[in-house]
């Protein structure tokens, strides 16, 4: 699960296994911020997956280079419909917000 928060910044998931995802991702972030082969070592030991270790270490790690702590939200987002489990999404703080697509221009061009 670490490693799909790693792969897109944001998951879906229930509230107990992102409270405990936090006590296991937050570490792999510290680790990253120093980057040296043991760390990227100790990094693919806990994950297993190369792609992984390669976005921590070169984008995670720099970007929380100044940042003492703290990497992930947590946000309540309800219940699940079956079995009404409380859910929760998490996501890495100051993720850069995705780009949206302005299309008025395209909806201001089809009206003439």
């Amino acid at each position: 699960m670490a490693v799909s928060l790693v792969e897109h910044e944001l998951i879906k998931t229930t509230l107990p296994k992102a409270k405990e995802l936090r006590s296991y991702a937050e570490p792999l972030i510290t680790l990253a911020k120093k980057d040296s082969v043991a760390n990227r070592r100790l990094a693919f030991d806990r994950t297993r997956s190369k792609a992984a270790v390669g976005k921590l270490f070169s984008e995670l790690g720099p970007r929380y280079q100044e940042r003492p702590g703290g990497y992930i939200r947590i946000l309540k987002c309800g219940y699940r419909m079956g079995d009404k489990a409380p859910m929760a999404y998490v996501e890495l703080v100051d993720r850069p917000e995705p780009d949206v697509v302005d299309d008025i221009e395209e909806i201001d061009g089809d009206d003439e």
